[in-house]
């Protein structure tokens, strides 16, 4: 995952800034069906925690979001909206809950909104990001497509970002102490360049958004009794 040439330091804080769980677009009030899980598929354990959330990286993030996000930033590049937009009607397609994609959408709105005042995307680009109306791998894609960076160097920190997220989530959900999630975030982390060169590798055809069981405890967690985070 090196680059023949060393990322600039203004480039590389921009894209820790951009997958920042700190960044407001509301990523933190989501679990992505981890707290469901909690309630229902006995999530209970840092072990459990770590597998559930080493799962969720290989079989739906790498498959599914950062596949699209390694299409999506040359196609904001190259100025192909087609492909922008056929790329944001798949990520819709596979959200197979209301509450995955409400997620989607919202986050995709807000960081649409950040992008207006803290960064250098085309007014243009921006237009016809704002008809799409965009998802969040899409938007991710639009604000670092004018980076001085590396389509693996800006999936690499989308999937980190993901990660100290999901990690925050078993942290509440579960729950878990620092240690212990510090410790799934190193798994995590560990294994975040194979699934970024997994996903660099997959056409079209092969992204994938097959996790039933994710929806089916999506679905619950809509009308969960009680709950921290946003359905």
């Amino acid at each position: 995952m090196s680059n023949a040439t060393p990322l600039p330091v203004g480039s590389l804080l921009q894209l820790i800034w951009l997958a920042s769980p700190a960044l407001p677009v509301g990523g933190f009030s989501y679990s992505e069906g981890l707290e469901a899980g909690v309630d229902r598929a006995g999530v209970a354990t840092e072990n459990i925690a770590s597998d559930w959330l080493f799962d969720q990286l290989q079989l739906s993030l790498a498959r599914g979001d950062l596949a699209v996000i390694a299409q999506a930033i040359p196609a904001w590049r190259n100025g192909n909206l087609e492909k922008v937009k056929a790329l944001n009607d798949w990520v819709l397609q596979t959200r197979e809950t209301s509450e995955l994609r409400a997620q989607a959408e919202q986050m995709g709105r807000s960081l649409l909104e950040w992008l207006r005042n803290h960064h250098s995307v085309s007014a243009a680009h921006m237009d016809a990001c704002a008809q799409l109306p965009p998802t969040y791998p899409i938007a991710f894609a639009l604000a670092a497509s004018p980076l001085a960076a590396g389509v693996s160097d800006c999936l690499a920190a989308y999937a980190f970002g993901w990660a100290e997220n999901m990690m925050q989530a078993a942290l509440k959900s579960v729950p878990l102490g620092q240690s212990a999630g510090q410790r799934i975030l190193a798994r995590l982390a560990a294994n975040i360049p194979a699934a970024v060169e997994e996903a660099m590798a997959l056409q079209d055809h092969e992204r994938q958004a097959f996790s039933p069981m994710l929806a089916i405890l999506s679905s619950q967690h809509e009308t969960q009794y009680s709950r921290l985070f946003r359905s």
